[in-house]
């Protein structure tokens, strides 16, 4: 089976309004292209980091209205939109970075709160304590979508192998890495890790990303990125400016990576070590 994916690459404004107008086009672009599962970037609804300004505009991700708005486009133009993460308000009042499948009749099928929580000092003097805004997740989300099944996982997620191996193991054949990757890190470790996450579970890898500098005055690296089961990009952005990457899955070849180097069929538990002193 093959299925065309649309990854858009977007530099999301500080405002939902905004933001819905800017990515809407890129959608629209994606399924005149053929796509049958399109996929945005982390942050699709907003991107803002003063959490002052942030908090006041988080909304439920039903009332969210870039979500509202996706879920319109995915019945008019009748295919899947993977919304790479909302920020939105929680039951309990807290913000979390929220992944959503929405399927062609419009309905959110699907959704995955980002686990991991991107606090780092970065050696060009940028900090960020994401923890300090959102919280995480305490669950792995595997959800069908065109044919296929998709492994939810968000940015920072991509370090951290033992998630990306629980969702293969749980039958994902697509590993979706929605991100607003750093300019320093995306420059030293993105497409690496994209491949190697690829290359380990024998999956493949879709990665859309934001892009440029931005209203609120982060730098995201782009790149957008497919890879393939094998580990080869299948196609990328080169640039960090707003796009649509179009890409071909032959998802049989899952299946023939797996089969070629069996790491998740020969994986052992085992006990230790113990941290030494």
């Amino acid at each position: 089976m093959t299925l065309r994916v649309a990854l858009i690459q977007t530099r999301t404004p500080a405002s939902q309004a905004a933001a819905l107008d800017h990515v809407a086009p890129l959608i629209s672009r994606a399924a005149q292209g053929g796509a049958r599962l399109i996929l945005t970037p982390e942050g699709t609804n907003l991107l803002q980091k003063d959490r002052e300004r942030l908090t006041p505009q988080l909304t439920s991700l039903e009332d969210d209205p870039v979500v509202m708005g996706l879920r319109a486009a995915a019945r008019r133009l009748q295919v899947s939109i993977l919304v790479g993460s909302a920020l939105v308000r929680r039951e309990d009042g807290q913000a979390a970075n929220r992944s959503a499948l929405i399927n062609p009749d419009g309905d959110i099928a699907a959704t995955y709160d980002k686990l991991h929580m991107f606090d780092v000092d970065l050696p060009n003097g940028e900090t960020a304590r994401e923890s300090a805004t959102y919280t995480p997740g305490d669950k792995a989300v595997v959800v069908r979508a065109e044919g296929a099944v998709l492994g939810l996982t968000v940015c920072y997620d991509i370090r951290f192998p033992a998630l990306h191996r629980a969702l293969a193991q749980a039958g994902a054949q697509i590993l979706t890495v929605p991100a607003a990757f750093t300019r320093p890190t995306g420059e030293a470790h993105w497409e690496v890790l994209l491949r190697a996450r690829a290359i380990e579970t024998g999956s493949f890898v879709l990665a859309p990303a934001q892009g440029g500098f931005h209203e609120d005055g982060r730098g995201t690296y782009g790149r957008s990125l497919a890879i393939a089961p094998w580990g080869e990009v299948l196609g990328k952005l080169d640039h960090d400016e707003p796009g649509v990457l179009f890409a071909d899955l032959d998802l049989d070849q899952v299946a023939k990576a797996r089969t070629a180097i069996p790491a998740l069929a020969n994986a052992r538990a085992f006990s230790g070590p113990a941290r030494l002193s």
